[in-house]
């Protein structure tokens, strides 16, 4: 029985945000290790080098680029430079969120209101408009946002962190919906409780810790490399009939 090709990645240009640590970084470094040359980006650029680089070392092919997706000038200009520096775009991954308050809802403070917002749907909307209209000249491609399981299951003191993900998981279905005809397929990530600095807040404290691992069947918390076997599948031909979902990987939180 031979090798399968599904998860080859040769030739594909990919841009992967939040790449500089924890999910953004394995998905990039996976994603380069399967062929792909990966456009590593994040809000500072020696973060995003130092992952680039370390593709690089390993044999794979990457660039860093500095964005923040809560800027709207900067997706400008970066997908200015995809489209002059390589003149397409393959696969995008919106992973690049933040979550800047810890509180009860009632409590929500206007700017961090605003950030998360900025950042986690308007950023998400017209980081996939731009890739979209790159994937439309070239006859399509695959766009994977990371939402969250608090889109379905809201966190606790996470109020509208888990009110942004819901709405990225129906952005998902809007582009899936609306793109399909440019042959873009559009797919969302739920990671569930993951061991990063973005979940410092949650991992770091054990009552929480533990209150979230009864609710986990796998009883741990997932390391960021078990993301990006999703995401892998999710930018390949393996899932080629696959577009408007929105894949689970919480170790069974939500079942």
């Amino acid at each position: 029985m031979s090798k399968t090709q599904l998860f080859d990645l040769d030739g594909k240009i990919a841009f992967v945000s939040g790449a500089s640590r924890g999910i953004g970084e394995a998905i990039a470094k996976l994603l380069a290790q399967q062929g792909a040359h990966v456009i590593v980006s994040s809000r500072k650029l020696d973060g995003c080098q130092h992952v680039a680089d370390a593709i690089i070392a390993a044999g794979g092919k990457a660039t860093a680029v500095a964005c923040h997706i809560g800027e709207m000038e900067q997706i400008s200009q970066v997908f200015a430079g995809i489209r002059e520096q390589f003149g397409r775009l393959d696969i995008l991954v919106n992973n690049a969120a933040t979550n800047p308050q810890f509180c009860n809802v009632l409590d929500t403070d206007l700017s961090a209101f605003q950030k998360t917002v900025d950042v986690n749907i308007r950023g998400y909307f017209f980081m996939s408009v731009e890739a979209g209209k790159l994937m439309r000249e070239n006859g399509g491609g695959s766009i994977i946002n990371v939402a969250s399981i608090n889109g379905i299951s809201p966190g606790i003191f996470q109020g509208i962190y888990s009110v942004t993900k819901a709405a990225v998981i129906n952005m998902t279905k809007v582009f899936a919906k609306e793109c399909a005809q440019f042959g873009i397929r559009c797919n969302a990530l739920l990671p569930g409780l993951t061991d990063t600095k973005f979940a410092s807040a949650l991992v770091k404290n054990e009552a929480i810790l533990n209150t979230a691992l009864q609710q986990i069947p796998l009883k741990r918390v997932a390391d960021p490399s078990e993301m990006a076997g999703a995401v892998l599948y999710l930018a390949s031909d393996a899932s080629s009939y696959t577009t408007g979902v929105s894949l689970n990987v919480d170790g069974g939180f939500l079942s």
